[in-house]
């Protein structure tokens, strides 16, 4: 029976570091969240899922990747991970790429952050990223909406227990 497949024992237990996102409590709508396994079991970065729209697709993704994560790699025009997880889930296989980039301050809590605004050639797309102090690149991708300031204030690290798998 080739559609069933063994469950890989390479499935991460959940990620080692904190996963920087908005309390699902504090969020109107649906949470998805997916981990990126390394073939030694190991998480590779997570990715979280919001759907404000009653289940027609994600409003936003919020991903987290650490160092070492593979997809953190992009070439040059190429767009982030989370921009592509974006357009999967929308079921848009429209071609975007990274037209322009532009480094700027915002406050979050006590932290300085340098954030980098992508400018997509698909202008119904959000994105920023920026570097946390633990070398994790947070990413946020949001479908037709802008990412204000204030977005970064709602921003914490979630439990770990909310990411383990049996």
């Amino acid at each position: 029976m080739s559609f069933l497949r063994r469950r890989s024992a390479a499935t991460p237990a959940g990620p080692d570091f904190d996963v920087l996102a908005m309390d699902p409590g504090d969020w109107p709508g649906n949470l998805g969240a997916g981990l990126l396994p390394a073939p030694d079991g190991s998480c590779q970065g997570v990715f979280l899922r919001y759907d404000l729209f009653g289940g027609r697709g994600p409003a936003m993704i919020i991903g987290n990747l650490p160092e070492d994560s593979p997809a953190r790699e992009t070439a040059e025009g190429q767009i982030p991970f989370e921009v592509a997880q974006l357009l999967l889930a929308l079921e848009n296989d429209e071609e975007v790429t990274v037209l322009d980039t532009e480094d700027m301050p915002v406050m979050q809590g006590d932290n300085l952050l340098i954030v980098r605004r992508l400018k997509l050639s698909e202008s119904r797309i959000s994105c920023v990223q920026f570097d946390r102090s633990d070398g994790v690149l947070v990413t946020i991708a949001a479908w037709d909406r802008p990412i204000t300031d204030d977005l970064y204030a709602l921003l914490k690290p979630l439990p770990a227990e909310l990411f383990r798998q049996g």
